[in-house]
């Protein structure tokens, strides 16, 4: 069956209870958890934002402000599934990286550490990196909704 799965996390309460079910799941049949995040590089697209308030006030982040907010953001939600993983007494590791495409770094994840299912969450009506994990892996997906 299964002995590692990639557990992944946008932040949101459904990713947070596909964690809870991915880590039941894992403990039900002996399996270690990975857990990922996918940092967002920063973009100069992330200023057009700004341009757009009108507000002369408002001053857009720099790269570094950017950075650092994904790599708090990072932290926060492996946390979540560290702390899920080790309350259940279920062997983790987590990680995050740099992407400018989400998917790809989840598959790439997966396929470095060995993990032989992904756990994703799909929000409905939010077009989301899911469809594209199962576009272009060839590992097994559990998709959460």
């Amino acid at each position: 069956m299964y002995t590692n799965i990639l557990l992944t996390s946008d932040g949101s309460e459904l990713s947070e209870t596909a964690i809870r079910t991915g880590i039941a799941f894992a403990k039900s049949i002996n399996a270690k958890v990975t857990g990922f995040y996918a940092e967002h590089k920063p973009s100069l697209l992330a200023y057009g934002a700004y341009a757009e308030t009108g507000d002369v006030d408002t001053a857009p982040p720099s790269k570094d402000e950017l950075e650092h907010g994904e790599e708090n953001a990072a932290k926060q939600f492996l946390a979540v599934i560290e702390a899920a993983a080790k309350e259940a007494g279920v062997a983790c590791e987590c990680f995050h990286h740099l992407a400018s495409h989400p998917y790809e770094a989840i598959i790439k994840a997966a396929e470095e550490k060995g993990c032989d299912l992904i756990v994703l969450v799909s929000h409905p009506l939010i077009v989301s990196e899911t469809g594209k994990v199962l576009t272009h892996t060839k590992i097994p997906v559990l998709v959460y909704r």
